[in-house]
Parts: C-alpha cells; sequence; structure tokens
C-alpha cells in the first residue's frame, strides 16, 4: 500500500453538537484512531481535511472551538492538512494535485458524515481516477429529516450512502479488514 494515503474527512469537535441530531456509529472516532495508529507506524501518508463552515450559525466556523480536530485525529508535524468551505475535499484546495505530485493513486477514507464530506469526496476522487477505499465502520452520520417530513435514522441514511457509493465510486471495507491486510 505504498501509494496509499489515509484520508481523514471533518473528524472536528463542532460535529459533537447536539444540533447535529442523532448519529449512528459511536465507535468512528476509535476506528479512525487505530487506522491512523497502523498508517504512522508504517510512516504511510496521511492527509487531514478540516471543514471551515461559512455558514452563520455553524458550529465548523474557522473562528469557533468547534473547527478544532477531534483528539482522536490530531494531526502530527508533517502530515498535510487541507481546509475546505464546501462538501467536497477537492473544491478549491489543491488536493488533486498534491496527491499527482506524492504519487498517491489510493486513498483510503474516514470522517464525518457518511452522506455528505465523505460521500461527495469519494465521488469526486473516483471521478478523477483516484482508487477510493471508503471505511463503513469509520465513518458515521445524522438522522435527516426528508422532504416528505419522515425522520431518516442515521443508520439507514449512513447504509443507504454506503450502498449507492460501494461499486461505482470506491470499495466499501472494514476498518479489520483493512488492518489486517496491512499487518
Amino acid at each position: 500500500m505504498s501509494q496509499t494515503a489515509l484520508m481523514i474527512i471533518d473528524v472536528q469537535k463542532g460535529l459533537d453538537d447536539p444540533s447535529w441530531g442523532r448519529r449512528n456509529n459511536p465507535g468512528a472516532e476509535s476506528n479512525i484512531a487505530r487506522l491512523l495508529a497502523a498508517w504512522r507506524q508504517r510512516r504511510q501518508p496521511v492527509i487531514h481535511i478540516r471543514h471551515c463552515s461559512v455558514a452563520p450559525n455553524s458550529p465548523l466556523r474557522p473562528e469557533l472551538p468547534g473547527n478544532a480536530f477531534k483528539a482522536e485525529a490530531q494531526p502530527l508535524p508533517g502530515e498535510k492538512q487541507f481546509s475546505k468551505s464546501v462538501n467536497s475535499a477537492f473544491i478549491g484546495t489543491g488536493l488533486a494535485q498534491y496527491l499527482e505530485a506524492q504519487g498517491i493513486s489510493n486513498l483510503v477514507m474516514v470522517g464525518l458524515t457518511t452522506d455528505h464530506c465523505v460521500s461527495t469526496s469519494a465521488r469526486m476522487a473516483a471521478n478523477l481516477g483516484f482508487v477510493v477505499t471508503l471505511i463503513a465502520d469509520a465513518t458515521a452520520t445524522f438522522e435527516r429529516e426528508g422532504p416528505d417530513g419522515v425522520l431518516y435514522s442515521a443508520e439507514d441514511i449512513h447504509n443507504i450512502s454506503l450502498a449507492s457509493l460501494s461499486g461505482e465510486f470506491c470499495k466499501v471495507r472494514s476498518t479489520e479488514a483493512v488492518l489486517s491486510e496491512l499487518a
């Protein structure tokens, strides 16, 4: 996996704000930490993505404490960081150019939220020609009310998002499967 980077998307304190609603996969951050430790141990590239919201009431605004990375995903010196203000990690960030310059063609994606920034980044990465693996148990999302007024559970949204991505935009795997492959 010498040309494979771990991309950690939006694992930020502001996504713990109760205003987001109920979340699935409470173990996502611990799985992210396990993957991050494995990547660091093998000296593989790690890329951190931070959402810097421009929405007036967002806890992810750059000037707020919620913009900070969670403890499980704190960048170390030398690990590349990109900031974005839209869902895709590739829009306005120079990420694609960086990956190409580093010879990175494979991405293992983890983070928040499955149906927004993770999904958008995975779709765009695949469309740009990168090979994407998305780690199902190292991603999570929140419940959402649909335009029909129905409240959809976070677990349903997570699973439907993974089903929509799988095969066309990425390969969906588990933390254990990837760690076993690295071992």
